[in-house]
């Protein structure tokens, strides 16, 4: 039978390739992102797209409406709206603390909240028994970003996740967070990174390589199938080992 999967930032990168997986099933696709040109050339066969910025309540609540009126019940709901707070419009201010201020409150935004008002907004339409909520987290939230800010929004996912897992458990419903490595292919650093640098990443991995949109969905759709209802509260890493060093 048909699910009806939401997919936030579903337009590009690890989102589209989720969106590739589950519509190739016959599940009904809705796309998520801020972008409604990126969304509307996706090309996922079937899908529809809402074009929403999920970190503001206003406009999540639209989101909301449309599925309602679209799907009814979410069977499936994936969390991949997010990124690199840094590649944001900076603040203008020449006070160091308010820049710090700006970096973390627009990483939270981006990673944390919109997952958090998305999930709340369509928590009571989830199917139950049988639904299934997917957070992206990253290896960062394991071993830093640098700044601290997107690791810290990401590793914030954790414990809501773990949270809701626990309350939404005796309605059949699982709640799992994918934390992947480096992926290539998504956009993420904005552009090409240094060939120093990923041979660096790379290097760290025990399978000599760059993770891709496709692993990352692949594990995702193994969370969302029912060989993995008993899997919940969990978090999964795909990093090909990288995490452990090398």
């Amino acid at each position: 039978m048909a699910r009806n999967v939401v997919i936030s930032g579903g337009g590009t990168g690890i989102g589209l390739a989720a969106a590739q997986a589950f519509a190739s099933d016959g599940d009904r696709v809705l796309l998520l992102g801020r972008r409604a040109e990126v969304l509307e050339k996706a090309g996922v066969p079937g899908a529809l797209s809402f074009a929403a910025d999920l970190g503001d309540p206003r406009e999540v609540r639209g989101v909301a409406e449309f599925v309602a009126a679209e799907f009814g019940t979410v069977d499936v709901l994936i969390h991949s709206a997010g990124g690199n707070g840094s590649l944001e419009p900076g603040v203008e201010s020449e006070d160091p603390l308010e820049a710090v201020a700006h970096n973390w409150t627009v990483n939270f935004r981006l990673n944390t909240l919109t997952a958090v008002l998305l999930t709340e907004a369509l928590r009571e339409r989830l199917a139950s028994p049988g639904g299934r909520v997917l957070f992206l987290s990253s290896i960062a939230a394991y071993r830093g970003s640098g700044s601290g800010a997107y690791a810290a929004s990401k590793a914030a996912l954790h414990p809501y996740a773990f949270d809701l897992a626990r309350e939404s458990g005796p309605r059949g419903i699982t709640v799992n967070v994918v934390a992947p490595g480096y992926v290539e292919d998504t956009g993420f650093f904005g552009g090409e990174i240094e060939q120093a640098r990923r041979e660096r990443i790379v290097g760290e991995t025990s399978t000599g390589r760059a993770g891709t949109p496709g692993d990352i969905a692949a594990t995702l759709h193994w969370l969302a199938s029912p060989g993995a209802g008993h899997v919940t509260a969990q978090v999964v890493q795909v990093n090909g080992g990288a995490e452990r060093g090398h």
